[in-house]
């Protein structure tokens, strides 16, 4: 499983921490305890202050206003739009349970995908209405015929109660489906059910909606069986919840799922990753227009006043922790992780949602950054922008106070991180610039190439990293490995004396990140993956940093061949003792010198066999990415991390730090030209006409070698390619030259 959610923390959301459901005395076992939930962060259940609660009307004045609207006149077969009164007051339900902020990130990989459950009694369900056969029959015969009552009577009975419910959808009513991975619910007709229900009478959808209020309003005695979760899970599925008109509906049913307790969430979860793809996607759609919905209503007056639903966004978000949690269960995710992404967020005050998440962690306040995957890695680079440039500040204004309080003249120059180098010594200029420095990283960028006139205003920055990554990562400099056939750079295992030079490149990718430039570095995802972890150094220097788990995809994007190599061997049918004569032993090649590693302990007298197979193929791979290279790794994490040293951090996942290192792959060159400025020529000219119509026709590869050759890499930063400043001058010079032979 992979890291998912994030969860905890200052660059992760807090962890679910839900509370277990009381015993039932004497009849029922005692629950199963179940590792906890990697949901984007429990601690946004507890966002329910953002504004006071109050006093709301009741579900019942809903219903009793619905009954009033109810048609009398006849049914018609075409659908019609639902029109629900606004209502301002609504019953506030049991306040969601509040959940401690974890500082540390959380992962699900421990997550078994087989969990017991608990043992409650399983009440008797009504006989099943009908079939799916029957249904989509009766459905056709209404609308042929104009006379939808039998149709009207098989929904007002589905939707009656949470059993009636589970009746009309579980594949076997007198089955208990005490599985995690199996809800037992018949999917295909409970599709069927709701795509019937848009293109029913408008009568037929109220009376749907009357039972989903009847059903939420039941008193609850004890904790839910797994006929209740169903009902819930069937439920989320409406896609009635689309309409503006059924948001307080949608609301409560959003609360009493996010109140569920730890264990019943992970059923939810398990059940969540077998929906199919566009089914899974309709609900994250929905959540995602439910928050921007609330957030910047269109017509403030259908809602209720934001101080009397304050609830609202973040059951919908800790709904949708789940569903994100559900999504990084599957290989691969049944939606790209992106999908997650909420672009309304990017117009709201994000660095006040980071600066609540920073003081009231542990409090009832909400913020969005307890759930960082519904944040944009636009909206992401916004706030590590600003809080380096915070950072920045604080740092300067205490250079200037300590001149000014030791009575010395103060100097612009302080403000800057000011490097000196020689383009002859390079390495060790920036090295030792960098190292006496070590106090300054925080500040402003700044580099002077000794010997040659000029200020940096950005040119010269660029330069000095284009020219330092070059030279670094050159095959004969022995730091890194380049793989050709990953086409990605790895960190070299050949042990050494000093690591000083691996945290540079570190320091490197920190400052770049910190004053907003894209490298040109090719490492793998897993590079990444190993940064944040830990994502905020640990304070006890003897815990281990950059180690996480890896698996052979993992491998795969480094060493593909080896990858497949190991793939193979597990699922070798032969005697793998006999066939493979392997111990649990690697050799490497170290300055032409073979040396053996013990994968374990007596490593080299325990022989490779079918059944041991796993653990051997799991400890080379750990070896590889972690255990040889662990120095290596460690010097470049806290290289990285002196920079880079902030909770903004564990808001990212591993690909959004990718994109802030690096850039993005894909170009768009479109967009280049729209946002390209012009000196001396207006994009109308014949010259610069011609010049696009040749770049528009460039391959992929050709475009991305041009990008390459005019800003110093082939990726697009994070804002797009609005953000690479593309000019095009006129040069005055004459070029009418006569050459010579």
């Amino acid at each position: 499983m992979s890291e998912v959610d994030r969860v905890p923390s200052p660059a992760a959301p807090p962890a679910v921490a839900a509370t277990a459901p009381e015993e039932k005395k004497g009849k029922e076992p005692e629950r199963e305890k179940l590792p906890p939930i990697v949901s984007a962060g429990a601690g946004a259940t507890a966002g329910l202050d953002r504004g006071s609660k109050g006093q709301i009307s009741t579900f019942s004045s809903f219903i009793s206003t619905v009954n009033q609207k109810k048609e009398a006149a006849e049914n018609t077969s075409s659908p019609t739009h639902l029109v629900f009164p606004n209502i301002k007051n609504v019953r506030d339900l049991p306040p969601i349970c509040l959940d401690v902020r974890q500082k540390q990130r959380i992962s699900i990989d421990t997550l078994s995908s087989e969990m017991k459950t608990p043992v409650l009694p399983e009440p008797i369900l009504p006989v099943q209405p009908k079939t799916m056969k029957d249904f989509l029959e009766d459905v056709e015969k209404a609308k042929s015929s104009g006379d939808w009552k039998t149709v009207h009577d098989f929904y007002l009975t589905m939707f009656d109660s949470f059993p009636e419910l589970n009746a009309a959808f579980k594949k076997d009513a007198s089955a208990s489906f005490n599985t995690i991975e199996d809800s037992g619910i018949n999917a295909k007709f409970v599709n069927a059910v709701y795509d019937a229900l848009l293109n029913t009478p408008q009568d037929i959808q109220k009376t749907v909606l009357k039972g989903i209020i009847n059903s939420l309003l039941r008193e609850w005695k004890g904790p839910r069986t797994k006929d209740d979760l169903r009902a819930y899970f069937i439920l989320l599925q409406n896609p009635q919840f689309n309409n503006t008109s059924t948001y307080v509906i949608y609301a409560h049913l959003l609360r009493q799922i996010a109140t569920l307790v730890e264990a019943d969430h992970h059923f939810l979860v398990h059940w969540f990753k077998k929906l199919s793809q566009k089914r899974f996607k309709q609900l994250v759609e929905r959540l995602l227009q439910f928050i921007s919905l609330r957030l910047f209503p269109a017509k403030p007056e259908e809602f209720p006043p934001i101080s009397k639903c304050s609830w609202w966004i973040p059951s919908a978000s800790k709904v949708l922790a789940l569903l994100n949690t559900a999504n990084n269960l599957v290989h691969p995710p049944l939606i790209p992780y992106t999908d997650f992404y909420n672009s309304t967020l990017d117009h709201i005050d994000l660095m006040e949602e980071y600066h609540t998440w920073q003081s009231f962690g542990n409090s009832h306040r909400f913020s969005f950054c307890q759930y960082p995957f519904v944040i944009s890695i636009a909206a992401k680079k916004i706030i590590i922008q600003r809080d380096s440039e915070q950072q920045m500040i604080s740092i300067a204004r205490q250079s200037l106070v300590d001149k000014v309080s030791r009575r010395q003249r103060p100097d612009m120059n302080m403000l800057f991180l000011n490097m000196k180098v020689r383009r002859t010594h390079l390495v060790s200029d920036s090295l030792d610039e960098l190292t006496r420095k070590r106090a300054d990283l925080k500040k402003k960028l700044k580099v002077t190439f000794v010997g040659e006139a000029g200020l940096d205003m950005g040119g010269l920055t660029k330069e000095w990293f284009l020219l330092l990554i070059r030279q670094i990562f050159h095959p004969d400099y022995g730091m890194f490995t380049y793989h050709k056939d990953s086409y990605c750079h790895w960190f070299s295992s050949f042990k050494c004396d000093n690591y000083s030079e691996f945290r540079l490149v570190g320091i490197l990718m920190g400052l770049a990140v910190y004053n907003s430039i894209t490298l040109d570095i090719r490492f793998p995802p897993c590079c990444y993956k190993k940064l944040l972890s830990p994502p905020i150094v640990p304070n006890d220097q003897s815990m281990p940093v950059g180690i996480c788990s890896v698996t052979t995809d993992d491998l795969c994007q480094i060493m593909p061949e080896l990858a497949h190599g190991l793939s193979e061997l597990l699922s070798y049918e032969g005697n793998v003792e006999e066939d493979f004569y392997s111990t649990f032993q690697v050799f490497q090649e170290e300055f032409g010198i073979i040396k053996s590693y013990n994968l374990k302990p007596g490593g080299d007298k325990i022989p490779v066999t079918n059944q041991n197979r796993k653990e051997y193929v799991q400890l080379y791979i750990d070896f590889l990415l972690n255990k040889s290279i662990y120095k290596q790794f460690a010097a470049f994490y806290y290289g990285f991390h002196s920079v880079c040293a902030s909770n903004a951090l564990m808001l990212l996942r591993p690909e959004e730090v990718e994109i802030l290192v690096c850039g993005s792959p894909e170009l768009d060159m479109h967009a280049l030209q729209r946002s390209t400025q012009y000196d001396g020529y207006a994009k109308t000219d014949l010259t610069i006409r011609y010049f696009w119509d040749v770049v528009l026709g460039f391959p992929l590869d050709l475009q991305k070698k041009l990008l390459h050759f005019t800003t110093g890499s082939d990726r697009v930063p994070v804002g797009g390619m609005a953000d690479l400043n593309f000019k095009i001058s006129k040069n005055e010079t004459s070029t009418n030259w006569t050459w010579y032979l």
